[in-house]
């Protein structure tokens, strides 16, 4: 009779076992540092949300006296608002539970029709969103001329 061994299967077996872990630990990782890209890429989109709005001098419903856009930063959360004589709330975003931000600077404001930002000349605010999970860290920059990067 012709068959297969039991040696020879259990060798089989092991090595599919041993290629399917090592593919889902990579894809796991994978899949944990583009949530945090995605996530970071949200944060640059309001960063410039906020700018353009300053730019412009757009004013919110309520808003009167206009002189900033401020981005302020919580652990799990950030808000965008509109400074006038009282702050308005233009938009507010929780992060996933297993992202946390931090920030150099407790708020980045833009100032209205281009007159730059709170940042002091010579430095930057650095955003930093920390993964819990996976340990990942993702930093966006605001330079005080407003460029985000």
């Amino acid at each position: 009779m012709r068959g297969y061994t039991l040696i020879e299967l259990l060798i089989t077996l092991t090595i599919i076992g041993l290629l399917f872990g090592f593919g889902f630990v990579n894809f796991r990782d994978y899949s944990r540092r583009q949530h945090l890209a995605s996530v970071a890429t949200g944060v640059k989109g309001d960063l410039r949300l906020a700018q353009e709005r300053a730019l412009s001098g757009e004013m919110p419903a309520g808003c009167t006296g206009l002189t900033s856009y401020d981005f302020e930063i919580a652990a799990n959360s950030y808000q965008i608002l509109a400074h006038c004589a009282s702050q308005v709330l233009v938009k507010s975003v929780d992060l996933p539970v297993d992202i946390t931000a931090s920030t150099t600077l407790g708020t980045i404001s833009f100032k209205v029709l281009g007159n730059g930002t709170n940042i002091p000349a010579g430095s930057e605010a650095k955003v930093t969103l920390t993964q819990a999970d996976g340990g990942l860290t993702i930093t966006v920059t605001v330079t005080p001329g407003g460029e985000i990067k």
